[in-house]
């Protein structure tokens, strides 16, 4: 009985949910895709609880940061109007990019473009550093023009 209370308990926590991922999912307007992993649908509620109040950097910030393993650096472009977002603690292009896109389209005004950057490993950072085993274990889309 405990361990079931427990869980029903678990289910009122975005970061614990499990099950109850779809009714934060519905509660915040988002379309229910239980195919996503956890952690993914996890990312999208929190960004969009995040995603409340006037448009800043820092809550440019806080809403990627939000996804799992997003940190990332904002830069305003105010002469380009553009909004520049540097993924900064993971290499490669995060696998919930779409998500990623989608939740800051949705804060940032419809007048400023989104340029996202991504961060690889280049030969400067392998070369005479990284030893041939520890090459052979690194997957390619780490690399600059990997897949």
């Amino acid at each position: 009985m405990s361990a079931t209370i427990d869980e029903v308990l678990e289910q009122f926590y975005v970061d614990t949910a499990t099950w109850g991922l779809a009714n934060w999912e519905r509660i915040c307007g988002i379309p229910v895709d239980e195919s996503k992993p956890i952690e993914q649908r996890r990312s999208v509620i929190k960004s969009k609880l995040r995603g409340i109040g006037t448009v800043t950097v820092a809550l440019i910030k806080n809403v990627a940061e939000s996804w799992y393993n997003g940190e990332v650096e904002v830069t305003e472009q105010p002469s380009l109007y553009t909004v520049k977002i540097k993924f900064v603690s993971k290499l490669g292009v995060p696998p919930n990019l779409a998500d990623i896109q989608n939740a800051l389209r949705e804060i940032i005004p419809a007048h400023l473009a989104i340029d996202f950057e991504f961060s690889y490993l280049l030969i400067k950072d392998v070369h005479n550093v990284m030893t041939l085993s520890q090459l052979e274990a690194t997957t390619l889309d780490k690399f600059a023009g990997g897949a």
